[in-house]
């Protein structure tokens, strides 16, 4: 039976880090592990990790959550990895779906699926359905792939091409999807629900906007084909072209009948 690895990057969850690792427990799947690397939290998270004998677990100072989960990679042996934030969680029975997907197409490196948004008092907030994978929508548009439903196929995937930017603390998942896509590694979309993403006011998405879209930028301006050398010139551009692909998603999940699903 293939075996699961579980990446949990965490600073300070005492509120939600249970559910997290009670969702990884609940799955009932025999061969996994779960890796969390805390930050060194003050607010009682680490008495929570002692109560959980199963858990590999370490508490040290870091450089941010792209460093945490780089650790994690390099401790984690399964072969499949899964990155869960401490304040998301698991829907039952999906680590069965992802094996059961995974032995039907062995050659598949990335594979994702659609999550739920919750408040921070688990209250239901929207149903986030996508279309599949497509690069140009990716990199103009933005990272709407949930890394709360996206695995890795560790068969396929060489460790070093799965290693975070430590100097991204935002948009760390944008520039890793889009540089395994440039290496060749395949990507695939499948119409299921795996997971659960809380969106509250503490949340690094609303409360780093502003530096969340400077990252975005500049892994942009990394990736891009077109790249101007009067800086101005370029976000214009990218804006634009964010403008356009903002449009054409819209359109994908219309025609796909994922734009106006609520539950």
């Amino acid at each position: 039976m293939l075996k699961i690895s579980i990446i949990t990057p965490s600073y300070n969850a005492k509120k939600f880090i249970e559910d997290c690792i009670q969702s990884v427990l609940c799955q009932n799947y025999p061969n996994f592990e779960h890796i969390i690397i805390d930050g060194g939290s003050t607010d009682g998270t680490i008495e929570i990790l002692k109560k959980y004998p199963h858990l590999k677990w370490i508490s040290e100072s870091d450089k941010g959550q792209s460093d945490a989960l780089n650790k994690g990679v390099k401790m984690a042996d399964g072969d499949i990895i899964g990155w869960l934030n401490a304040d998301d969680y698991y829907l039952p029975g999906m680590f069965y779906k992802v094996v059961k997907e995974l032995e039907k197409n062995p050659d598949m490196d990335v594979f994702f699926s659609d999550c739920i948004f919750v408040d921070g008092n688990n209250r239901f907030l929207r149903l986030k359905r996508e279309p599949g994978f497509n690069r140009k929508l990716l990199l103009y548009y933005g990272c709407y792939i949930p890394t709360v439903s996206t695995f890795f196929n560790m068969r396929n995937i060489n460790k070093k091409d799965l290693m975070f930017n430590v100097n991204l603390h935002n948009v760390m998942d944008f520039d890793l999807f889009l540089g395994l896509n440039k290496k060749g590694y395949k990507f695939i979309y499948y119409n299921d629900i795996w997971g659960v993403y809380r969106l509250y006011k503490e949340n690094k998405t609303i409360a780093l906007a502003d530096q969340r879209k400077k990252e975005r930028f500049l892994v942009q301006k990394k990736y891009s084909k077109i790249v101007f050398k009067i800086n101005i010139f370029n976000k214009i551009y990218f804006e634009i072209l964010r403008i356009i692909f903002k449009i054409y998603h819209i359109l994908l999940k219309i025609i796909q009948r994922k734009y106006f699903v609520k539950k």
